[in-house]
């Protein structure tokens, strides 16, 4: 099972590695998560922690609801904004209010990293799905468009799952293998070569890779 991690994306970096390349690289804010339950296999039906990331704020306290409020109180932590459940084979060695930090990724050479892509509003299907497009020639009335959706014969209908225009990004994505870069528990930031989803200060879930390179 892979322990997962929740960090908040800072933004793009550059830095050079021990041969000299300058690598581009993201630099995410790995602040400790803290231990907020731990779920059994004999009470809840399976093994995994769930953890809390990110302190809220004073002015932040009043959107988190009094049933979290309560759940917080109870496992003598804070109130956090972020939670996420991780699935652990060895539930004895966690307990609520531990702290775990970013260096679970020390002896780690790839990461995945998952998070809520950004929002693109209303986008053709050019943009969208990678259509060619019609012949850009002046004579031509067809530059951008999809084409034909429907059919001249039985069901005569446009299909369910047509590939059209429409709302892009606000979606979950997942990129894989991405090469750890640096793990600096002091100043809690974990660099990983590349982008990864999202924008600035949004939530990322970080877990070790799960296909490893080049398989």
């Amino acid at each position: 099972m892979t322990m997962k991690f929740l960090g908040k994306k800072e933004g793009m970096a550059q830095v050079y590695d021990e041969k000299g390349n300058l690598v581009v690289c993201t630099v995410i804010s790995a602040e400790p998560n803290i231990v907020s339950q731990v779920k059994s296999l004999e009470r809840d039906g399976y093994s995994a922690v769930q953890l809390a990331a990110f302190k809220a704020t004073p002015s932040k306290v009043k959107n988190i609801s009094n049933p979290l409020k309560g759940h917080f109180k109870k496992a003598g932590i804070e109130p956090r904004r972020a939670l996420l459940e991780s699935p652990v084979e060895k539930i004895e060695e966690y307990k609520p209010g531990q702290e775990i930090d970013v260096a679970i990724f020390a002896d780690c050479a790839f990461v995945d990293v998952a998070a809520v892509s950004k929002g693109k509003g209303f986008q053709g299907v050019m943009k969208r799905h990678n259509f060619k497009g019609g012949p850009a020639a002046h004579g031509s009335g067809f530059h951008r468009h999809g084409g034909s959706t429907g059919m001249r014969t039985t069901p005569g209908r446009c299909l369910p799952g047509q590939k059209m225009a429409g709302r892009m990004g606000g979606e979950r994505v997942r990129v894989q293998n991405l090469r750890i870069v640096k793990v600096d528990p002091e100043k809690r930031c974990l660099l990983v070569a590349g982008a990864v989803p999202g924008a600035r200060g949004s939530v990322v879930e970080i877990s070790r890779a799960v296909k490893k390179k080049g398989k």
